[in-house]
């Protein structure tokens, strides 16, 4: 069947970029009414203002599973590096601004499957917040228009266990003294100990709902932002084992 000029147009712009290698709106732009991984692999620049901005908060999220999915599955989109480096050099409009760990097992952009200008990634040892931090998210949502907030916590968090343990070293003393907090608001049935991994977690679990509850009593911008459903403040914890990410609200 011949394509119409429009037709080829509108399929040769969604094979220059889909964010997260999946194609938005593909349902009204394919007459197959999906994309297959070979679609992914002809990515060849960062995300549009468009493509950014068409997006809902929940989209988002579920194209960050989406790249989670296919990390964990080894079926990572091929990307050109240095066309996502070319097509962002003049702007950038990330969808998501992420405060993780500092840990070198936990790198949001590969765990998430996403490219350059995919992303705003802000890391610190537990993934605590703090006012640069605060103004950092603020840039990527009220400046430029990032959708989702996501604090990205993980398993067997170093810092978490150097929290539990009351560990004091130089300027890591008050660092960790930001996760404390987070240890007599966790319920746990058993040893109490950084030596117990499932202790551990579950700390690290509710150091994400402390962050994201920080997030929100220290920064009016982000919260009226979430108001008005312009973005979504929300957690995940990934397992080292696995490569799950598991979103917690």
């Amino acid at each position: 069947m011949k394509r119409t000029s429009h037709e080829s147009a509108d399929n040769l712009a969604v094979d220059r970029r889909s964010f997260l290698g999946t194609a938005l709106g593909a349902c009204a732009i394919s007459p197959l009414g999906s994309w297959s991984m070979q679609l992914a692999a002809s990515m060849s620049g960062s995300l549009t203002k468009e493509q950014r901005d068409s997006m809902t908060p929940s989209q988002v999220i579920d194209e960050l599973k989406k790249g989670n999915e296919r990390f964990r599955a080894g079926k990572m989109a091929a990307r050109d590096y240095l066309a996502e480096k070319r097509s962002s050099a003049a702007g950038q409009y990330p969808a998501a601004v992420i405060l993780g760990c500092v840990d070198s097992r936990v790198p949001a952009e590969i765990v998430f499957d996403v490219g350059i200008g995919d992303t705003f990634n802000g890391r610190v040892a537990g993934n605590v917040v703090n006012d640069d931090l605060l103004g950092s998210m603020e840039f990527a949502c009220a400046v430029s228009g990032a959708k989702l907030v996501l604090v990205l916590g993980h398993t067997a968090c170093g810092a978490i266990k150097g929290a539990i343990d009351d560990v004091v070293l130089g300027n890591l003393t008050g660092l960790l003294a930001r996760i404390k907090p987070a240890i007599p608001e966790t319920k746990f049935e058993g040893e109490k100990s950084s030596k117990n991994p499932a202790y551990v977690d579950a700390v690290a679990r509710t150091n994400v709902k402390v962050s994201i509850e920080n997030i929100r009593l220290r920064s009016p911008v982000l919260v009226d932002l979430e108001k008005k459903g312009s973005i979504q403040i929300t957690g995940a914890m990934y397992n080292l084992a696995n490569g799950v990410v598991d979103f917690v609200s």
